[in-house]
This record gives C-alpha cells, structure tokens and sequence, in this order.
C-alpha cells in the first residue's frame, strides 16, 4: 500500500535530484522494454518531467509510477547508477495457528 509519506518522500528527494542524469526504465507492453537515459527537469507537487535527449523530447511520469515500480529511475551519483527507491523486500508469510496452537493441516504423532 501506498500512503502519503511516501510519496512526500519522493517528492523532495526528485526535487533535491532535479538536473541530475538518470536511467529511467519501464515497459512497453508484450515484453518490450526500455533503458534510456535523461535528465531531471523540474518536478511538480504531483508529477515530474525529465528531459531526454535532442530527438526525444519529454516525458512526464507521476510518483506513484515509481513507488508501483511501472517505471524505475536509477540516479547517476558520479561514479555509478543507484535506484532511487530501495527494492521491494518481501516480507516473510505469518504462520496461522489453530486455537491449540498447531499448526493447520499437520497432525503431530504422539
């Protein structure tokens, strides 16, 4: 779930990032994908815009585009590429329990 500090969140580190290179990568639909290569424009209160290059023009992607990972945006901090949001952890399931405190569906051998 998304919720409103995490797009806060976003928010000010894109505009704390504005003017520098990125990686944007995404889908196109069917497995086609793309890679390319911009720059941080300007950031608005509920979208930004990078810049790629002459031939290419603009694109306008929207925060939550990245916090549901349609689009990943990898930052160029002077020597290499980082993610700008940290990979999904998956969060290990619960285990439910009977009112005895076993586990459904195993029965013990006493």
């Amino acid at each position: 779930m998304i919720y409103r500090d995490d797009i806060t969140n976003l928010r000010e580190d894109i505009v704390n990032k504005e003017g520098q290179k990125i990686i944007v990568k995404g889908a196109l639909g069917r497995s086609r994908f793309f890679e390319k290569e911009a720059v941080i424009e300007k950031a608005y209160p509920n979208l930004f815009v990078v810049k790629y290059n002459q031939e290419e023009g603009n694109a306008t992607y929207s925060y939550t585009d990245v916090l549901t990972r349609t689009i990943d945006l990898q930052v160029f901090d002077g020597e290499n590429y980082a993610s700008i949001i940290p990979p999904k952890v998956e969060e290990p399931k619960k285990i439910r329990l009977d009112v005895d405190g076993t586990t459904p569906g195993i029965q013990e051998n006493l």
